[in-house]
């Protein structure tokens, strides 16, 4: 059995504002060792159900915030930027039997700690086919493309509620409860490791790879909130305006689509101005 750790920060054991997350920020250097026992226990767990190999694929921001030091010696991590598939590289060798998506969090225009979908500020939602689409969404339908299912979400409690609707029957923790998008009522890294780890033991009988599923065409809108950056994701082929500050593309595949969901939001980064956004 071969275990996938998609892993992001903001969902982690007692982040809730920016500079938890924000490598080199005040509190970036505690939180990460937070974020790596969060992983760790799913680590844990996940061989405590029988897992014989978990592979680690960071999934925030640089790319380059879990403590390797930190980690069970079983663990190996998929470390640094420019992947594939970004968050859930390696998915797509056909080896994993089941993902997990550790320290997740509700998507842009949704409740829920730092909520945000790629990028933290400038885009305001994402749907996918008419659907308001959370990170975890978008990945759960390209995992599902290679007959991976998602066995594990762990997040705050809308995150969780969010993973309802994209994986339905894997476990779910909830490490905190939001209250505003900068603030949670927070469980101890102690207690949120014990649940993780309860959960991934679990979750590891539902490591069981299915037929892939094709659900395509997919149609992706994202909503900026700037004029100017719809126009700047026009460059990408196949994006077009459907309004003001929104922009859409079909694509085939939803291998297809997350490509071009990240040259979308590579090339609107790059056109935020520092001071006038």
């Amino acid at each position: 059995m071969r275990i996938l750790i998609s892993a992001d920060m903001e969902g982690a054991t007692g982040v809730t504002w920016p500079d938890d997350v924000v490598p080199g920020a005040s509190q970036w250097e505690r939180c990460r060792s937070l974020f790596t026992s969060d992983v760790n226990a799913a680590v844990l767990g996940f061989h405590d159900g029988g897992a014989d190999e978990v592979i680690i694929n960071e999934a925030h921001w640089s790319m380059r915030n879990l403590l390797l030091e930190q980690l069970d010696d079983r663990a190996q991590l998929l470390t640094g930027r420019h992947k594939t598939l970004s968050m859930v590289e390696g998915v797509q060798h056909g080896d994993v039997d089941g993902i997990a998506f550790v320290g997740y969090h509700a998507g842009a225009g949704m409740e829920g700690v730092l909520a945000h979908t790629y990028l933290a500020n400038s885009i305001t939602g994402v749907w996918l086919n008419d659907v308001r689409a959370s990170e975890g969404l978008l990945n759960a339908h390209v995992v599902a493309e290679y007959g991976v299912p998602v066995v594990l979400v762990t997040g705050d409690d809308v995150a969780c509620e969010d993973a309802l609707g994209y994986a339905p029957e894997a476990l779910k923790v909830a490490v905190k409860d939001h209250v505003s998008r900068y603030a949670a009522v927070c469980r101890t890294p102690g207690r949120t490791a014990a649940d993780i780890r309860a959960a991934a033991k679990e979750a590891a009988a539902l490591a069981v790879r299915h037929e892939p599923v094709h659900g395509g065409p997919f149609t992706v809108a994202v909503e900026f909130d700037a004029e100017h950056l719809a126009m700047a994701a026009t460059v990408v082929p196949g994006v077009e305006r459907i309004g003001e500050r929104k922009v859409a593309y079909t694509s085939g595949t939803m291998y297809e689509g997350i490509r071009a969901f990240k040259a979308v939001t590579t090339i609107v980064s790059a056109a935020v101005e520092e001071q006038y956004g």
